[in-house]
């Protein structure tokens, strides 16, 4: 059950995946987009997931529509708004949403530098609208190449002072993080924390890589991990955060069922292990979903899924008087 008396924060939440079905429906109708549905019950089967993807790169292709309607820069400074206002009705004290900037440019050609804008106007108003605490963290999608992360980069940083970090995420398998050293070096020189996407689609490796060559703060889903004890060890001793997504390794078929996922291994072994949504509106599903039906589905008891409550202020990308003042205004609050 989730600690009322503690903050309830989601680390790892893609705001490009968890767009309103109705909003699909009237970006679509504004201009003129095609869908294979006219309405939303008929449009869900083409935008969440009902049944286990074959792969990471199979669930990406729900984002088609998500993405396909941003037309222009209001169309993401509204889902950005939306996202945060979503977060707020759901209960959640903090949230931090990540955004590929060029994967949500590219269906329409626009300006990456352009889209970051529109996003931090977006969450700035949902911000002013609902006093919430939200931060952002801009996403290089490693899926576009060496160069093209480049770019994303330099539309990133011209915004640095209104991110708190750096994500790397995409085509795990195929791109490997060795390819992007430089880059997040770069962001790690602009001030900005880091996260990683990685054993999602490779293996313990790729989690190695990420923590010694990248430098992680935090890891992103972190699952192939288990396979080696050692690293288990590693990230526990080091306190690097991972960012855990129950339902969503279900639905990518990165793990066979929620009671094979290791976040419970990862708690028992002292790691900083953390429940999350990652794509909602893709998943179909909410924060409480992870904590009351797939945290326990998982094997966590209720301590366990209480520390993982905790754990969540311990890596957020905040700074101790934020995590204090976010305390306080909890407890305030009973």
């Amino acid at each position: 059950m989730i600690d009322s008396s503690f903050p309830l924060i989601d680390l790892h939440r893609h705001l490009d995946g968890n767009v309103r079905i109705r909003t699909i429906l009237d970006l679509a109708a504004q201009h003129g987009i095609p869908l294979p549905a006219s309405d939303e019950e008929g449009l869900r089967p083409f935008v969440q997931v009902t049944e286990p993807q074959s792969d990471v790169m199979a669930f990406i292709e729900k984002f088609r529509y998500m993405v396909g309607v941003l037309a222009d820069y209001d169309a993401c400074r509204r889902i950005a708004l939306e996202n945060v206002l979503d977060a707020h009705q759901e209960g959640l004290d903090y949230v931090e949403l990540r955004f590929s900037p060029l994967f949500m440019a590219q269906p329409h050609r626009l300006h990456p530098q352009g889209v970051v804008e529109a996003v931090i106007d977006g969450v700035d108003a949902g911000r002013k609208e609902t006093g919430m605490k939200v931060n952002l963290i801009g996403i290089l999608s490693r899926t576009y190449g060496q160069q093209l992360a480049w770019q994303e980069l330099e539309a990133l940083l011209v915004f640095a002072d209104k991110l708190v970090a750096i994500d790397l995420a995409g085509d795990e398998a195929n791109y490997p993080g060795k390819w992007f050293t430089e880059h997040l070096e770069r962001a790690r020189q602009n001030g900005l924390y880091l996260t990683v996407h990685a054993g999602e689609s490779a293996g313990a490796q790729s989690v190695w890589q990420a923590v010694l060559e990248l430098k992680a703060n935090r890891i992103g889903h972190a699952v192939h991990a288990i396979e080696d004890p050692r690293l288990v060890d590693y990230l526990s001793e080091m306190g690097i955060g991972i960012e855990t997504n129950l339902t969503s390794n279900v639905q990518t078929s990165t793990v066979s069922s929620y009671a094979a996922h290791p976040l419970r291994h990862f708690l028992e072994k002292g790691c900083l292990a953390t429940i999350n949504t990652d794509d909602p509106g893709i998943s179909g599903i909410d924060l409480r979903h992870e904590y009351e039906v797939a945290a326990p589905a998982a094997g966590l008891s209720p301590e366990q899924v209480s520390q993982a409550q905790r754990n969540a202020l311990v890596v957020a990308f905040l700074d101790q008087q934020e995590k204090d003042e976010l305390l306080k205004k909890k407890q305030m609050a009973l």
